[in-house]
């Protein structure tokens, strides 16, 4: 029996705004070219790069926020992955959490964590954080990592190409259940998947 590839660390930035017909999140389309999930729509995101440890910031997470996140992790990684979401999505979308280089790391919420199921070749440990619109600056323009990219409501995303992980985020925006929720784990066991909440260590 092949032995399951290590996930990587990853962070994942879901930003929504509010709109007439109900929230809108920001998403877009992985090009052919890329290994993992080629032409699915996703949030903007990507892995924990070795910079984002000691990268520099203009505030740091909320205090809930960071220990929900230390149920998985240390308080240092949990920064990391914070910053990896908010630089992944500057340089995937060209809006950024206040100074691109120096982000406001207290506008985050943390939705969930996912794990890729142990039969895929390439594999994630992903942190879903969320950001409200109005704290994001820059104008919207993709460096190519996704195409497409654009502000559509919910309805219109879960009838786009997406895997379960993001499925199962929007319908739970949807449903209401975000950003205010009480934050899960999104896994798999014996082929399906699994949700369970996150518990903050005691």
């Amino acid at each position: 029996m092949t032995r399951p590839v290590r996930p990587r660390h990853a962070a994942t930035l879901i930003a929504w705004r509010k709109a007439p017909g109900g929230p809108e999140v920001l998403m877009g389309r992985r090009a052919a070219r890329h290994r993992f999930v080629p032409h699915h729509y996703v949030f903007p995101g990507g892995r924990l790069d070795r910079r984002d440890y000691d990268a520099p910031v203009a505030s740091a997470l909320q205090a809930g926020v960071l220990e929900s996140l230390c149920a998985s992790c240390s308080p240092r990684l949990a920064q990391a992955l914070a910053f990896a979401a908010a630089r992944e999505t500057w340089e995937g979308t060209g809006l950024s959490v206040g100074d691109p280089t120096r982000p406001e790391l207290h506008h985050l919420r943390y939705a969930l964590r996912a794990i890729t199921p142990p039969a895929s070749p390439i594999r994630f440990h992903a942190r879903f954080f969320m950001v409200e619109a109005r704290h994001l600056a820059g104008t919207l323009q993709g460096n190519g990592e996704l195409l497409d990219l654009a502000w559509r409501p919910i309805a219109e995303c879960l009838e786009l190409p997406i895997v379960d992980v993001t499925e199962f985020t929007l319908r739970r925006m949807q449903q209401g259940g975000l950003p205010a929720a009480q934050p899960v784990v999104f896994s798999f066991r014996n082929g399906s998947a699994v949700t369970r909440r996150e518990r903050p260590p005691a």
